[in-house]
């Protein structure tokens, strides 16, 4: 018997509904991945620090074909997405990146729209050593861009201009 072979997909997610769709996957047995990270909210008597995702409306599923009706099923998913007639997939390293970034407690900053101009690095040193990003000048501060393919996403992270090399 030969094993499906299995890709990280993105899936979109009805709003607000991430940990969720979370949970139900992880529950039908689904390897899935939620990239979170801590914000202080302020409410009107209170501040509380809260995990939230650090892509709105997206989970990411590792998951083989003849799963995605499965995928589709489970509340709070809405749909694959796709790119050129085809569900959109992953590269692994993606997922890695995403894990690394997210295991540094570096500041991160999650944009919408995508930047064109700077150069390709690799950082050298510190907790985000290997990783290829964008460097770009964003207000005086060197910040790596990290570009999410297939999301339309993309995430900053605030980096000494010394950790990096030309990649």
């Amino acid at each position: 018997m030969i094993k499906e072979q299995v890709k990280w997909y993105p899936v979109y997610t009805n709003p607000r509904a991430e940990k969720k769709a979370f949970d139900l996957l992880t529950q039908k047995g689904i390897e899935c991945y939620l990239p979170l990270y801590r914000q202080q909210k302020q409410w009107s008597d209170r501040k509380k620090w809260v995990n939230e995702p650090l892509i709105k409306s997206y989970v990411f599923v590792n998951i083989a074909a003849s799963q995605i009706t499965e995928v589709l099923m489970t509340n709070g998913v809405c749909r694959f997405l796709y790119f050129s007639g085809k569900i959109a997939s992953m590269p692994d390293k993606q997922i890695e990146q995403l894990k690394l970034l997210l295991a540094s407690e570096s500041e991160l900053e999650v944009l919408d729209h995508h930047f064109t101009k700077g150069e390709l690095v690799k950082i050298i040193a510190g907790p985000l050593q290997g990783l290829i990003g964008e460097l770009i000048e964003f207000q005086t501060q060197k910040r790596l861009l990290i570009k999410i393919e297939h999301v339309g996403q993309s995430v900053l992270v605030k980096i000494n201009s010394i950790f990096t090399e030309p990649f």
